[in-house]
């Protein structure tokens, strides 16, 4: 199996989005097709309050799924090397996001704990932020999205390990479904030192204060 580098994950990256853009229809086609929903759902979007909406779901799409449209492979690129020896762990907390379920276009609404073992280099931390979010501007399923995150952080970076926890509410089945509210999702993932080294592991959920409660890793 070929070794995934940050190099050669950009180019997948690439090309998988000029697959998608060869793939993506006109602005106009979008919106037809929004009206065809609001018919199938019983109403007629040509009536007054609705004329405009086809258009504002499609620019709402832009902005909800804008992840297609970045790199996350780009954005960890520019590290740093002069930080005077340090070699703790570095956690970035409550990076709020939103996202989109991808069995039924609902919202999922949470937040996403990272941290790293950094080995001789760092981050800017906006940039930890920015992946979070351009992963959760996608179509998802929590346990895909907090594996993207972590697999990036450690393709880029090489630090000695990484750690994700996400917890999250899916109005998949808060507003539809078996109608849960107050359900939360827990995801993690853990990579190198935060996998193999209990006591890093715990140094990290006592970090992002989920010590007491068990993460499967």
């Amino acid at each position: 199996m070929r070794k995934i580098t940050s190099y050669n994950l950009t180019e997948l990256l690439a090309e998988e989005r000029r697959r998608a853009d060869a793939r993506r229809p006109r602005r106009e086609q979008a919106e037809e097709a929004v009206k065809t929903l609001l018919r199938w759902a019983g109403d007629d979007p040509d009536r007054e309050g609705l004329l405009g909406t086809p258009g504002r779901v499609v620019r709402a799409y832009e902005e909800f799924f804008a992840g297609y449209n970045s790199d996350p492979v780009e954005i960890l690129q520019r590290t740093f090397e002069e930080v005077d020896g340090y070699d703790e762990m570095v956690v970035l907390r409550d990076i709020r996001f939103e996202s989109h379920c991808e069995h039924h276009l609902a919202p999922i609404i949470g937040v996403a704990h990272v941290g790293y073992l950094p080995d001789r280099r760092v981050v800017g931390i906006s940039k930890l932020a920015r992946v979070v979010e351009i992963y959760a501007k996608r179509l998802q399923i929590q346990e895909k999205m907090t594996a993207q995150i972590a697999n990036t952080i450690a393709e880029v970076m090489q630090p000695l390990g990484v750690g994700v926890v996400i917890e999250a509410v899916h109005h998949c089945m808060t507003t539809r479904g078996v109608h849960k509210p107050g359900v939360d999702m827990v995801t993690s993932r853990m990579l190198g030192e935060f996998r193999d080294n209990e006591a890093t592991r715990r140094e990290f959920l006592n970090m992002i204060g989920r010590s007491g409660r068990a993460i499967d890793v």
